[in-house]
This record gives structure tokens, sequence and C-alpha cells, in this order.
């Protein structure tokens, strides 16, 4: 089986900052987040976590696994989406005509980069590479994964996996600290 989890709070998702590449912790609240989805999970058999590099992902990782024999692999693939000169904006929605939005709003008309961010070919090339060459031949042998990440980068995984066309891409709800059984 494969499962999905996107990680706990930080304060730059309480302050609504779009975040991508910048490694910001979690904050007291996305602890306690991973704490609780610690005892949720428990029960949950799993062979082995994959997870983004970033802090924010590892943490929550590491916290959710705790006292489990269960080996956690980081790789560069799984790091979220790059905003390019948009990280750090804060609460992007609220500024009229702000590029980046069409991202959130439009993702099937996102089609270029926009101020440096990563556009969908790139995202969608290193996750689809990470699913082939890791997720999948270990789904073959039965094994039980979980990947932790973020939520752009999460939706990219979902949307291959359940072949969703990019209008959608957002259309997962994913809720940071909720496991999502995949496959």
């Amino acid at each position: 089986m494969l499962y999905i989890m996107r990680h706990g709070k930080t304060e730059w998702n309480k302050k609504k900052k779009l975040q991508g590449r910048t490694d910001i912790p979690l904050c007291r609240e996305g602890i306690e987040m991973a704490e609780k989805a610690r005892e949720e999970y428990k029960d949950v058999h799993l062979d082995i976590c994959y997870c983004s590099p970033l802090i924010r992902a590892r943490k929550t990782a590491e916290i959710l696994l705790e006292g489990r024999n269960v080996p956690i692999v980081t790789d560069d693939r799984l790091k979220e989406m790059c905003f390019g000169e948009y990280e750090g904006i804060e609460n992007s929605f609220s500024i009229p005509d702000c590029p980046i939005n069409l991202l959130f709003f439009h993702p099937e008309q996102y089609t270029s980069s926009i101020g440096g961010a990563e556009t969908f070919d790139e995202l969608f090339g290193r996750t689809g590479e990470f699913l082939d060459e890791v997720i999948y031949p270990q789904i073959k042998e039965g094994k039980d994964i979980l990947i932790v990440g973020h939520g752009a980068m999460n939706a990219s995984i979902v949307c291959r996996v359940k072949n969703l066309p990019l209008s959608e891409f957002w259309s997962a709800g994913l809720e940071q600290c909720k496991m999502i059984r995949l496959l």
C-alpha cells in the first residue's frame, strides 16, 4: 500500500506565507499535530517512509514514526515545489492580480514559470521519476510505504497516481498530518 501525508503546521502556514523550498521548521502546533498523528496511525503497518529533506517534513516523519522500526529515507525529489520570488509572500490570495495565484486558482493555465517558480513539467518530472524508480517497484513487492511531504509536491503525486488532470491538481485537499491511502 502507498500512503501520503503532508507535514505539520509551521509559523509560515499560520501567517499564510508561501514556503516552497524555504526550510521552515514546525511550530509547537505542528509538533502536536504530528504527535497526535503518531497515536492515530500507530496501527498502520509501514515498511518504509520516504520524505522530503526539508525540516518540516523530516521532523513530522520522525515524530510520527517515533518508537517504530520504520526507516526514514529522504529524497530531494520530494522537496516542495519552488515558488521562486514568491516564497515568503504573505497571503497572496489577498493581493489583487498576484501572478502566482494562477497556480492555485487555475492550475491548468499555469504553463510556464512565473517569477522563477518551478513549472508543473519540472514538478511532475521529478515526482514521476521518484514513483517509477522507487515506489512502484516496492509496491509490486508488497511493501507498505508512506511519503511525507508538502502540499504541492504531494498533490503532484496524487495526480499521477490517480491520473487526474491539472484542473483537479488541488482536489485531494491534503490536510496537514492526515494520512491518505493512494494504492
